[in-house]
């Protein structure tokens, strides 16, 4: 019941504030989000690889209103891009982006936003990795798949984010299904109307493993975004019944979340990527994470009333 709330939370300006200000909570920001600059997150990056664990980055950001904050988004990815290249761990850690951080929702935003990643797709392929582009609400998400057939044309291994809570997503997850692309599933993190989303957690829950389904039976490469133990031993078992080995398909888990576990399944053999984020505009990014799981909100309420 509290999804909604909070989601809501996550675009009020005196929320962020709110928030932002009280003393305790940068310290639970940090179990989420463990650095602001590629200097403090250079040693998660290389604990988590030494662990055998591979990394997807995400710098956090969005809703910008200028086209110069979009051009400062692409170019903190590309330094990104330069750090990955001198730890030589091109082959173990991908990027995540969000195409409204690119000036997707900008006058001319699709082109702008386009032309923004275009350089990062470049210089991430140039080092052997990736970048997968992060689903975002339901109107922005034509334009991400336009963009991801265009730059797929040039960097096949570009990656997409569907989510398991829209009607649309079945159908979207067959047709990319088909034509070999690598297919991050998750819930859901937006709040989204009835009319385009399932709202009862168990109807996303069936949507969720109905999608996965034609994913383990398609010709693409699954990512399995998801901490819930249940949903991670369906995909066990569809990718049995599919014939699929452990490298062709991989789970994929937030940082500061069920830990224990992304080093449990990589022992067993699993690919194993953590979503870890960093950077100064966490907002947003931090609110999600509580929408999505009640224990999230229980650990910051707790942590305020403790340390504030």
């Amino acid at each position: 019941m509290l999804g909604p709330v909070i989601l809501a939370a996550s675009r009020s300006d005196r929320m962020r504030r709110l928030i932002s200000a009280a003393p305790v909570t940068k310290q639970v920001v940090d179990r989420f989000i463990p650095g602001e600059t590629v200097d403090e997150i250079v040693p998660i990056i290389e604990d988590l690889t030494g662990k055998g664990l591979e990394l997807t980055m995400d710098v956090v950001g969005e809703d910008i209103t200028r086209p110069e904050q979009a051009a400062a988004a692409r170019d903190a990815y590309l330094h990104l891009v330069d750090r990955i290249k001198d730890l030589g761990l091109g082959e173990r850690v991908e990027m995540s982006v969000k195409l409204s951080m690119f000036g997707q929702a900008l006058e001319g935003g699709h082109d702008l936003a386009l032309a923004n990643v275009r350089p990062v797709v470049e210089a991430a392929a140039a080092i052997g990795t990736t970048v997968t582009l992060d689903a975002e609400d339901h109107t922005t998400l034509d334009s991400m798949f336009a963009i991801h057939e265009e730059l797929r044309r040039d960097f096949p291994q570009t990656g997409c984010v569907i989510q398991a809570y829209l009607f649309r997503t079945e159908a979207d997850a067959r047709r990319l299904a088909e034509n070999g692309s690598r297919v991050r599933l998750v819930k859901g993190a937006y709040k989204e109307p009835a009319e385009v989303a399932y709202q009862q957690k168990h109807e996303i829950d069936k949507a969720y493993v109905r999608i996965l389904k034609v994913l383990m039976e398609g010709a693409g490469y699954p990512m399995i975004g998801s901490h819930d133990p249940r949903l991670i031993s369906v995909a066990q078992e569809l990718a049995r019944r599919a014939g699929r080995k452990l490298d062709e398909y991989e789970f994929q888990m937030l940082y500061g979340i069920r830990s224990d576990e992304h080093l449990r399944l990589a022992a067993e053999g699993h690919r194993m990527r953590v979503y870890t984020a960093y950077g100064t505009d966490w907002y947003g990014y931090f609110m999600r994470r509580l929408a999505e799981k009640p224990a999230n909100l229980r650990f910051f309420v707790r942590s305020m009333i403790t340390k504030g």
